[in-house]
């Protein structure tokens, strides 16, 4: 498992907007080793993390994240994009959807934004914020945005201090160009 470095941009987001956080749901899709969903959590967030229930290894670093920082109360859940799963029925409704690089394989943008609408169906003025890095021109989400009933806002880099190599004291490693998205349903008056 590896800290990757949209993670760190994300991070950095939810510290910037910290002072929103205390008492807000948030569930983190994708987790691996959770770091926003441990920055939500550690600035007052009622913080859920979740990874593929087909990837248990992934659950137990999640697990393992919460008690390495002293969050006995952040709950740990299997959810696999696209399914409909008792866990994924069980969750309460969410303010806020953490996703760190996951729309990394083209082939799974619509599984994870088909999740995403459900969990809007549940609260439709929960926002998705996302970091992904830019891997290639052809991939889009615009389509599917579209047939989802959703929109995207980009967030400038600079507009929370993350358009620098050196983010949260920590060199990110190798070339890449991240961005920052906030997803929501398209129509505001949901």
């Amino acid at each position: 498992m590896y800290v990757w470095p949209c993670a760190v941009v994300l991070a950095q987001y939810l510290w910037f907007h910290r002072r929103s956080l205390p008492g807000k749901a948030v569930l983190e899709i994708g987790a691996g080793t959770s770091l926003p969903g441990i920055i939500a959590a550690k600035c007052g967030a009622e913080v859920i993390l979740s990874d593929s229930s087909e990837l248990p290894h992934c659950l137990e670093i999640c697990w393992q994240s919460c008690q390495m920082n002293n969050l006995p109360q952040v709950r740990v859940v299997g959810l696999t994009w696209g399914h409909i799963s008792q866990d994924l029925l069980a969750l309460p409704p969410q303010d806020i959807i953490l996703a760190s690089d996951v729309f990394f394989e083209p082939e799974d943008f619509e599984d994870i934004l088909t999740t995403v609408y459900f969990l809007m169906q549940k609260n439709p003025k929960v926002q998705l914020w996302s970091t992904y890095q830019i891997r290639s021109a052809d991939w889009s989400l615009e389509a599917l945005l579209y047939k989802w009933d959703m929109k995207c806002v980009h967030i400038p880099l600079e507009s929370f201090d993350a358009d620098k190599e050196d983010i949260a004291e920590s060199v990110l490693p190798g070339r890449h160009t991240v961005e920052m998205l906030v997803i929501s349903f398209a129509k505001d008056s949901l």
